[in-house]
């Protein structure tokens, strides 16, 4: 008969491998190792969604900050947009008040 190579020392090993940086038990030992990951995986899964909801509120921020240097609140800001039918979302909103402070000065002047 043929001899048959353990598959667990290759499962072992891409343990080990993904759990390269974590500390003490955690890098050495599989069943710790294995447990570790499962963590790591919920908590970038988590973290993949607030980066969307953290980007937003950069966002906002931002744009309340332009808006007050105009003499504007942000939320009259917002609706001045929604009722001249402006459709620019916040991330687009924020660049322009930061890199083009023209075009926004004549954004704001059309929502007064």
């Amino acid at each position: 008969m043929t001899r048959v190579k353990s598959i667990a020392r290759r499962r072992h090993k891409k343990i080990r491998d993904a759990t390269k940086g974590f500390t003490q038990a955690r890098r050495r030992r599989v069943k710790a190792g294995k447990e570790a990951l499962l963590h790591a995986g919920q908590y970038a899964y988590v973290g993949r969604k607030d980066r969307k909801s953290n980007m937003r509120r950069l966002w906002i921020t931002r744009l309340s900050a332009a808006v007050k240097q105009r003499g504007f609140s942000y939320s009259k800001f917002i609706a001045g947009l929604k009722k001249e039918k402006i459709e620019l979302d916040r991330k687009i909103l924020s660049d322009i008040a930061i890199s083009d402070p023209e075009t926004f000065d004549k954004i704001v002047a059309e929502t007064k």
